[in-house]
């Protein structure tokens, strides 16, 4: 029996995207939690979902970039830019794809919550490169 970890794994996961994008993640769940809970008091239920919608799909979008920048097996600088390029890519078109699935899906939604709660979530995910590694 191997002692390795799968793919999959939290520990594996936590391990190999460090320590920065594993804090921006949970600063993007605090943030999608504060802006839906916000949302809901103020505007109400529809407004809540949009929230929670527009946090889920740059959390999935974020971690989707650093899975496929973690999987690259850069070995020159050419090769790390065009990783990071790549890593770019997947990022806009999960979240594009993500939200036209939410916005096409959900008659009601409230367009200026769900794209607020988005923007302010993709900007704490670029905030990853001020948080130290140790």
């Amino acid at each position: 029996m191997t002692n390795q970890l799968s793919y999959t794994s939290p520990r594996f996961l936590r391990r190999a995207l460090g320590k920065p994008i594993v804090t921006v993640l949970k600063w993007q769940v605090i943030v999608t939690a504060i802006a839906t809970l916000a949302a809901a008091l103020i505007v109400g239920q529809d407004a809540a979902a949009c929230a929670a919608a527009g946090g889920a799909v740059s959390i999935v979008a974020g971690m989707a970039a650093a899975l496929v920048a973690v999987l690259g097996r850069a070995k020159s600088a050419g090769g790390v830019l065009v990783g990071a390029l790549r890593a770019e890519a997947v990022k806009i078109g999960v979240a594009l794809v993500l939200l036209w699935l939410v916005l096409s899906n959900y008659p009601q939604a409230a367009v200026g919550v769900l794209l607020a709660t988005f923007v302010v979530t993709m900007l704490i995910f670029s905030m990853a490169f001020f948080v130290r590694d140790y």
